[in-house]
């Protein structure tokens, strides 16, 4: 399934930890790597006292100085028979030069780390990680600190009810890709579906109305669209949960319970007043889970950036 993963380093940092998590993969399915960083300062474009040509020289020397401290870190890892590149590009948009290299190399996965928060117990999400789930038409692996035991847990979110043919179409893939990586990692397999539960409002507003036959009735309903799914999808074996809730609190819930240690979902890329106003549920679900996330968007998705 990936041949070719571009591997986002953080240039700040030693600690490296989607490089160490795309060797993984790379041993597991024999990829390519191209390793990746950008950099820019705004300085060297603002030195009116230099030439066009000597700030390119300069950008030139701080290029191969990258190359030479990305070396540097690979000799703490083991990268014996891998196929690695390296692609070092001077952008003042990371993402935007993430999303380029990625098209350009035909990379069928980016791996990028996130940043633990330096006095609390969280992740900060960048502004290049938002933009790369909203706008990346590759999928994008967001690592956390969560080991990869064998053995253990991979958990996959689906919309099983939806009647939108894109949506279907995103099920299906992503019960694909999450059973393509619970079996490389020798994990089970666990796909949760949410629904929601009835208007807190509605048994005041409406005194008659009988919410647990309501809520029996949408449960049902989820369940036989879950069973549905499921069978469509018959090679793939998995454990089965149904949430009642939204699903950017059910998920990370279910996924602290299993002590997963992978999250596959979709997300359909909102951008603009779209993104502002409704946001996503990839989103909204990464700020809370405690392992990696791998977000797949729908088949025939236009990223806005072009290689």
């Amino acid at each position: 399934m990936y041949r070719h993963i571009l591997t986002v380093l953080e240039a700040d940092t030693t600690e490296q930890k989607a490089l160490s998590r795309a060797l993984h993969i790379a041993r597991l399915e024999q990829a390519k790597l191209t390793l990746f960083i950008s950099i820019y300062d705004f300085a060297y474009e603002m030195t009116t006292m230099l030439s066009s040509e000597e700030r390119e020289q300069m950008r030139y020397s701080l290029i191969e100085d990258r190359k030479e401290w990305i070396a540097d870190i690979l000799e703490d890892f083991d990268t014996h028979g891998l196929s690695i590149e390296f692609d070092i590009v001077w952008h003042h948009r990371p993402y935007e030069a993430i999303i380029r290299s990625a098209l350009a190399c035909k990379a069928d996965l980016i791996v990028k780390g996130t940043r633990k928060h330096d006095t609390l117990p969280s992740v900060i999400f960048t502004p290049t990680d938002w933009s790369l789930l909203r706008k990346a038409p590759t999928p994008v692996l967001l690592v956390k600190d969560h080991d990869w035991p064998p053995q253990g847990q991979v958990l996959c979110a689906v919309h099983a009810a939806s009647e939108s043919n894109v949506h279907q179409s995103l099920n299906k893939e992503l019960l694909t890709s999450a059973d393509y990586m619970a079996n490389k990692l020798s994990a089970n397999l666990h796909v949760v579906n949410c629904y929601p539960g009835a208007p807190a409002t509605i048994a005041m507003e409406i005194p008659e109305f009988d919410t647990q036959n309501y809520q029996a009735s949408v449960r049902e309903f989820h369940e036989q669209a879950l069973d549905s799914l499921m069978n469509t999808n018959g090679h793939i074996h998995a454990e089965l949960h149904l949430r009642e809730g939204m699903p950017e609190d059910e998920i990370p819930t279910l996924a602290k319970e299993l002590d997963a240690e992978l999250v596959v979902l979709g997300t359909i890329g909102r951008t603009g007043l779209s993104a502002a106003f409704l946001g996503n549920t990839a989103e909204h679900v990464i700020e809370r889970l405690n392992c990696d996330l791998l977000a797949l968007k729908p088949a025939g998705f236009k990223s806005p950036i072009q290689a």
